[in-house]
């Protein structure tokens, strides 16, 4: 076994938060009819009852500030071949909608076209922490395509899930 480090730079803690696979989702919706998003893969299923899940969202960003106004959010769930999709929407530079294939519901809640999951959303909670705010969303409804595989974020690329 190899001994535990003490942590001493992000970076190092960033290297060792990418041991742990994550899926990768869209965050979006509708702003004076025009589509707004960000990706995030901090995202988790957190409760049942009410339906609840999270993501995470860092103070810096220049996107929240404006989605956490929208009166609903569209979460996608990307899958495996929409790794250019990932990459727009989390550009800092141009129009992250350029390409994507998206659709947007009446209550303004934006949702890209081939995701494995779509959740609509409103947000329920933000609860700061560290560098990022945890934020709580309330599902109200939902789209799911089980059987298609999701874009997963594993040491800092994107990976796919192998055939059994």
């Amino acid at each position: 076994m190899r001994g535990i480090e003490p942590v001493t730079a992000a970076d190092q803690l960033r290297r060792a938060f990418g041991c742990f696979p994550s899926g990768v989702t869209a965050l979006c919706a509708l702003s004076d009819g025009e589509p707004m998003g960000l990706a995030a893969s901090s995202f988790t299923s957190v409760s049942l009852d009410p339906p609840l899940v999270s993501v995470c969202i860092q103070h810096t960003s220049r996107t929240w500030p404006k989605l956490r106004e929208q009166p609903r959010l569209g979460l996608s769930v990307l899958a495996e071949e929409q790794d250019e999709v990932c990459a727009r929407l989390a550009s800092k530079e141009g129009d992250r909608f350029a390409g994507v294939d998206w659709f947007a519901s009446d209550g303004g809640s934006v949702f890209v076209h081939g995701a494995t999951l779509w959740l609509d959303c409103t947000v329920s909670e933000e609860v700061r922490c560290g560098d990022h705010d945890i934020v709580l969303l309330n599902v109200h409804g939902l789209s799911a395509a089980p059987d298609a595989s999701p874009l997963i974020f594993h040491a800092s690329r994107f990976r796919r899930l192998a055939g059994v």
